[in-house]
């Protein structure tokens, strides 16, 4: 038989940036049809690579071959043009415009005289969805869909240019269980047509599932290539963070048997009934249920982000009044939103501006900043959580993701609150970066601290928690005690789904 010829392949790509050089002599190749996933660490250089391939960036130096050719893209459109397009983890659709106008976005198909193809646009539109084998009405508006439904929009709106590479930067962020299957078949669909997918995630369960083959980046660099079938786990993070990592989850606490946080009665609309719980000192609570069950909106009344219709809150034994995020903090409780760049960091601000944000009259005197204080202790957060930056002056917004989500972390420790919540703590974070966040997590409760952590990872949840809160319908479903035995995937799904099952 024989062997196919590479429809994709980098030779030595360089990306040199001011003081930074982000790819270093890359060689990176795909097969006609292959699932080929890329994995690293945030700023190995995975998404450098894919902008070069995509016409974001220039490489400073190296060539791209496509389809036997070497190819020059100056714009996304004509790399697009050439059959490569990419859907970005933050969508670029227009919520406001239905699932054809989006599809069809600047290349409407007119008559002789201009005036826009409607019904044209809408038939095209509704063939495209359905030889992807799925069902969409091509009239609702984008902003009514789901996430999956959207992801739909965007790679009919990728294919309809007859896209032959298909890039895709962490699709899986956030869907759901359902959706992420639904998502797999859509994806298995494309290879049957030839199409090849690049598949960019920090879950690394999917690829097992998904992929032909892997290459890991490393600070700029590959690492290897590998055939998935041929890989195990451990390896696989062993090459990408440059050292083995025996056990991501840190060694649970015994827990403690003061209650720190106790709630009652909390309810919201329909959404959240009546619920109730009790967070000890020393202990990690995770929560666990299916998107819906009220897990985030519990947390957000909790904060006093939502005002609840009704409910109490004690704190060491004594209510409390939380009617919004002032009270909380003054009970001493602290939270890290589930979408980190909408609600957590500060846009355009530095590092030193995003970790005392919560603390500012700490340092103030006369009605002055003592400016030489915030930089010692941003300083000491940077040395503490490891912080990969420059300085106290960098932007935010030029961290990875790990390391924006440490100086969030550490605008709570720095405040130091006796209660924290954690929504979503490892989204959109590396491997190495959640083992570190992790450690975080459970010197906090080691500390003493009561910790809550939100997470629709059921390995993190069940590998983090020392007792697991099942929401469903937002009520309690059940509660498991994982002091003395880890339960399973099964065991937690079986009460989020309303299952019978025995603890």
């Amino acid at each position: 038989m024989a062997q196919l010829k590479n429809i994709l392949e980098l030779k030595k790509i360089t990306k040199k940036f001011p003081g930074v050089t982000a790819l270093r002599e890359v060689d990176f190749s795909c097969l006609p049809g292959e699932i080929h996933a890329i994995v690293g660490e945030n700023g190995a250089g995975k998404s450098t690579l894919m902008k070069i391939l995509s016409g974001v960036y220039h490489q400073t130096s190296g060539e791209v071959m496509f389809n036997g050719e070497e190819a020059h893209f100056a714009t996304t459109e004509e790399a697009q043009r050439a059959g490569i397009s990419i859907i970005f983890q933050e969508f670029s659709l227009i919520p406001e415009f239905t699932v054809a106008e989006n599809i069809f976005l600047n290349r409407e198909p007119v008559g002789r005289i201009g005036f826009l193809r409607k019904k044209e646009e809408r038939r095209l539109a509704a063939q495209l969805i359905r030889d992807l084998g799925v069902s969409l009405d091509v009239d609702a508006k984008v902003e009514e869909l789901s996430v999956v439904q959207q992801q739909v929009v965007e790679i009919v709106k990728a294919l309809s240019v007859t896209a032959k590479v298909l890039i895709m930067d962490e699709p899986s962020a956030t869907l759901t269980d359902v959706e992420l299957k639904k998502l797999f078949e859509i994806i298995r669909n494309l290879k049957k047509k030839g199409v090849t997918i690049i598949y960019i995630s920090h879950r690394l369960e999917e690829l097992f599932e998904i992929a032909d083959r892997v290459t890991v980046f490393k600070d700029g660099e590959v690492m290897g290539v590998r055939n998935v079938a041929e890989i195990e786990q451990d390896e696989l993070i062993s090459m990408m963070v440059g050292r083995k990592i025996v056990d991501i989850f840190p060694v649970s606490g015994s827990g403690g048997t003061e209650p720190i946080l106790e709630v009652t009665g909390f309810t919201k609309g329909s959404i959240l009934k009546n619920v109730g719980f009790t967070l000890y000192r020393g202990e990690i609570l995770g929560i666990a249920g299916i998107v819906g069950a009220g897990r985030s909106l519990l947390a957000k009344c909790l904060f006093g982000i939502v005002k609840r219709d009704s409910g109490e809150v004690y704190r060491d034994g004594n209510m409390v009044e939380i009617r919004d995020v002032t009270d909380a903090i003054r009970c001493g409780i602290g939270y890290l939103p589930e979408d980190r760049k909408a609600d957590g960091i500060m846009h355009f601000k530095n590092v030193l501006q995003n970790i005392t944000i919560a603390n500012l009259p700490k340092y103030e005197t006369a009605g002055f900043l003592n400016y030489a204080e915030e930089v010692k202790d941003t300083r000491r957060f940077i040395e503490k959580l490891d912080i990969k930056a420059h300085g106290v002056a960098q932007n935010i917004e030029t961290l990875s993701g790990g390391n924006q989500q440490k100086a969030i972390i550490s605008r709570w420790l720095l405040k130091e609150p006796e209660v924290l919540i954690f929504d979503e703590p490892t989204r959109g974070i590396d491997i190495g970066a959640k083992y570190e966040i992790y450690k975080i997590i459970r010197s906090l409760a080691d500390a003493g601290k009561g910790v809550i952590v939100i997470s629709s990872e059921l390995q993190e949840i069940i590998g983090l928690s020392d007792r697991i809160l099942v929401m469903r319908s937002g009520e309690i479903g059940g509660v498991i005690d994982q002091r003395e035995r880890r339960s399973t995937e099964e065991e937690v799904m079986s009460i989020a789904v309303g299952h019978t099952y025995t603890l």
